[in-house]
């Protein structure tokens, strides 16, 4: 067996046995492209690579500038990749021992205040049309459900017909969670949906999406959702580099526990494996609530 069906096998290890959604394969996949790539151009591969290639490939990361997440999850893919092939026993020896994570920093995520969050939900709904309506549909929707993108866009249409107040949503590693529908999110679908005929392809007049779309894939791109986003954004007075999918799903999770809502609740609903990953909201959150006592607070003020 070759280099490339090795690869072809581990990912297909993947789906199967550990059930990893597209996005993940898609990952690995590229992160193992991007070794092979280097350990083609050292003369090797990544059926034949020495413990010296590896430590080289990572060093080069460094040197090419990317982040410290980015090069903890190329170790992570090479690590797991040569665990399979051992196991297989296509490999005597794992080349990948002598490698030591980078550390990784913990950068806060950027965050809406709730008014900057509102002036974008505004912003959108004040568009006119069929467009405005969908986009206004699909901020509400991740604001009130703390949706990743990539679940957003491929939300079915049945659920929304019974205006259902939750949603059972299909996370990372295929992981079904209940996710809220507020009455704000439910009305702007409600108003969206008289216009989703318009989104139809050609000759289609049926789709199983909620965001059906005449492009290749027959529903809307992530892709296309985050350049409307950024158009919204500019309406709403807002620099678009501070506002992404993901900002609001962040928005969503600091601004329930400024709420008072349990930090276990709100792992549940982001449908994170671990609660150290949803504890990020909460240095978010205090430096919020800090802002606001020493500005607001009558002794936090210097007196002349």
């Amino acid at each position: 067996m070759s280099a490339a069906d090795w690869v072809e096998a581990f990912l297909e290890m993947m789906a199967a046995e550990r059930a990893a959604a597209a996005n993940t394969l898609t990952a690995y996949a590229r992160d193992l492209e991007d070794v092979g790539g280097f350990l083609t151009r050292r003369g090797t591969d990544l059926a034949a690579a020495a413990p010296e290639d590896l430590e080289a490939y990572f060093q080069d990361l460094s040197v090419r500038g990317l982040s410290a997440a980015t090069a903890s999850r190329r170790r992570s893919a090479a690590r797991q990749f040569y665990r399979f092939v051992l196991g297989e026993g296509w490999r005597a020896r794992d080349p990948t021992t002598r490698i030591d994570a980078p550390r990784r920093g913990r950068p806060l995520p950027k965050v809406l205040t709730r008014d900057e969050a509102r002036r974008l939900i505004d912003a959108a709904a004040a568009r006119d049309g069929a467009g405005g309506a969908r986009l206004a549909a699909m901020v509400e929707l991740l604001y009130a459900s703390g949706l990743r993108i990539s679940e957003l866009v491929a939300l079915p249409l049945a659920p929304f017909l019974q205006d259902a107040t939750y949603l059972i949503v299909r996370g990372k590693g295929g992981k079904d969670r209940l996710a809220p529908l507020n009455e704000a999110a439910r009305s702007a679908v409600k108003a969206y949906l008289a216009f989703r005929p318009t989104f139809l392809p050609r000759g289609v007049k049926a789709s199983p999406w909620l965001f059906p779309s005449r492009g290749r894939g027959g529903r809307l791109t992530a892709r296309r959702f985050a350049q409307l986003l950024d158009e919204a954004a500019l309406q709403a007075g807002l620099d678009p580099a501070k506002v992404s999918p993901h900002v609001l799903r962040h928005a969503f999770a600091t601004h329930l526990l400024e709420g008072g809502a349990d930090l276990r609740v709100v792992q549940t609903l982001l449908g994170h494996a671990d609660i150290a990953t949803t504890q990020i909201y909460t240095h978010v959150a205090q430096d919020r609530l800090r802002e606001v006592v020493e500005s607001k607070h009558p002794l936090s003020r210097r007196r002349d």
